[in-house]
Parts: structure tokens; C-alpha cells; sequence
């Protein structure tokens, strides 16, 4: 199964990702890696995702958080390669989570984007992480996540 139609049996569409700045690019590619830009999870009407976790926001709700950021992730690795299917694997994640000090599930956080990596991309979705608390993120969000994938 592609993993544009493992997204689709999980029901997740992917949106075509844009730049934020002229000067800034979703993603770049270098020989065989796509180093893409960190994103945090997107608004929607009826969410707005603002606060840190362990004080607005339980652990569950950040591994949402994180999850939605796996989604950006891969919309954003789509726009530039045009098929999710060139990811050989995902090979290192920073995950970084808007918490007070003394916060210590900063993994369980992050393990919202890691499980649907590992969903989508089976195998080629294990990767190494790193998972930080930070005292903040741009516009408040709760989590910020970028990437590095093995690419053909």
C-alpha cells in the first residue's frame, strides 16, 4: 500500500504546503535528504491551537497536537517530492513542546507524530527523535516538529 493511500484509508487529506516567507523554502533537498521546515499544528475553526502543554493542554491533547504536526509534515514532504512513495525512511525528528518548567512527557508528546509516521510509512517511518521542552514557540503553539527523510 502507497502511503498516499494509507493516509486515505486513515481518512487524512493532504493539503499542498506554502512557505510562510519568500526567503523561506517548505523543504530543500541535498544528494538523497529532504530537510523540511519545523511546523506547528494548524488552526482550524474550531480549534485553535495556542498554550502549553501540561498547562493548557494535557499529554493527550499535545500527542494530537504532534499528530496533526505528522500531517503537516507529510503534506509539506508531498508538495516538493509529489509522491510520498520517494521517502526511503524518515530518518531524524525534532520535536519541540511549549511546556513549564519541569515538564517531563515531552516524549509522550511527541510519540502523536512518531505513531503516524510509523502508520503511513510502515517500517520506513522508524526514525531517531529528539523530544525537548521549550519555555516557547512561535504564535504559542503547543508543539513545533520538523523533519529529515531519506529520499530516491
Amino acid at each position: 500500500m502507497t502511503p498516499e493511500e494509507k493516509l486515505k484509508e486513515l481518512g487524512i487529506e493532504l493539503k499542498e504546503a506554502t512557505s510562510f516567507h519568500p526567503a523561506m523554502a517548505v523543504g530543500v533537498i541535498t544528494g538523497n535528504l529532504l530537510y523540511l521546515s519545523g511546523t506547528t499544528p494548524p488552526d482550524r475553526p474550531e480549534k485553535q491551537w495556542r498554550g502549553r502543554v501540561g498547562e493548557t493542554y494535557s499529554v493527550e491533547e499535545g500527542y494530537q497536537a504532534a499528530r496533526e504536526c505528522a500531517i503537516q509534515q507529510l503534506a509539506m514532504a508531498k508538495t516538493v517530492l509529489g509522491d510520498l512513495s520517494r521517502i526511503r525512511r524518515v530518518v531524524k525528528v525534532l520535536g519541540m513542546v511549549n511546556c513549564p518548567p519541569g515538564f517531563g512527557q515531552t516524549p509522550q508528546v511527541i510519540h502523536g507524530f512518531l505513531e503516524l509516521m510509523h502508520e503511513v510509512l510502515g517500517e520506513r517511518g522508524v526514525h531517531a527523535r529528539s523530544a525537548v521542552g521549550l519555555q516557547a514557540l512561535p504564535s504559542d503553539a503547543p508543539v513545533e516538529i520538523e523533519t529529515i527523510f531519506e529520499i530516491e
